[in-house]
């Protein structure tokens, strides 16, 4: 398997490039990544329409990954919550090595094959519920394991990987391989790699929550209202909704805790 991940970087002596040549040339290479992943799009649909099938049933998604993949995956799942008022174990983002990896490297973490099966275990994932691997690379063993694992217990699996024909690729039932070319610092794959896997997890748990009920029109009505800001912007979206002020809108906010139930709520008593 060719690993164009690993493929020496197009651009050459980096360290004699000026501050705006190094960011304009980075700018340049990420510009291709959006093309990547628009490329894959009929295979994200085909895995989203898929998931959706599960999590309206009950079921729910995991991510698992190591190092930057593992930090995506956990960074997607914690801010599926405070953006759509779902509890925090329909989306769960696991990272081998542990919490502790998310801020410090666990060296050799991601090569146990075992390990994120056992991680996977504590949550008592079962075949209605849905797992995705992401791995630059589609070769890391913490991730493969477990999607070998899924696989024989019936649970939906995917992966986000950069590398085709990948060992990732080869083995979930929904591949998503976005092939961003080489990196700019070559084999550094938090850059490219990374943003076309941030790219995709946005899509993925965007969608899955607007086909959940988690939007209406093009607003966030279930935000949890965890700071001031976030509640000014739920009384206008109120006071637009119900053409109401804003203080009587801000109140009843408070009042139910969230856009959707205010605008029930006032509607039912007027």
């Amino acid at each position: 398997m060719k690993r164009i991940t690993e493929s020496d970087s197009n651009h050459q002596n980096l360290e004699k490039m000026s501050t705006l040549e190094l960011l304009t040339n980075i700018n340049r290479e990420d510009q291709t990544v959006a093309l990547a992943v628009n490329k894959i799009i009929p295979e994200i649909e085909k895995f989203v329409d898929a998931a959706f099938e599960r999590l309206n049933n009950g079921g729910r998604i995991f991510y698992i990954g190591a190092g930057t993949s593992g930090r995506l995956g956990i960074l997607d799942a914690s801010e599926c919550p405070p953006t759509f008022g779902v509890t925090h174990d329909l989306v769960v983002g696991l990272i081998a090595g542990g919490d502790h990896a998310i801020r410090k490297a666990v060296e050799f973490a991601e090569d146990d094959r075992e390990q994120a099966w056992k991680d996977l275990q504590e949550y008592q994932i079962d075949n209605n519920d849905v797992l995705v691997g992401i791995a630059a690379s589609g070769t890391t063993p913490y991730v493969l394991g477990a999607i070998k694992t899924a696989n024989k217990n019936g649970i939906l699996t995917a992966g986000i990987s950069c590398n085709p024909n990948s060992p990732l690729a080869e083995l979930v039932q929904h591949s998503m391989v976005a092939e961003v070319g080489p990196e700019f610092v070559t084999g550094s794959t938090r850059m490219k790699s990374g943003t076309a896997q941030k790219l995709i997890l946005n899509m993925i748990s965007t969608s899955l929550m607007i086909k959940l009920g988690r939007v209406e029109g093009n607003k966030m009505v279930d935000m949890q209202l965890s700071n001031h800001k976030l509640v000014e912007r739920g009384a206008k979206m109120i006071q637009s909704q119900l053409d109401i002020d804003f203080d009587t809108a801000k109140e009843i906010l408070l009042k139910h805790g969230s856009v959707r139930k205010a605008v029930d709520a006032f509607r039912l008593e007027n």
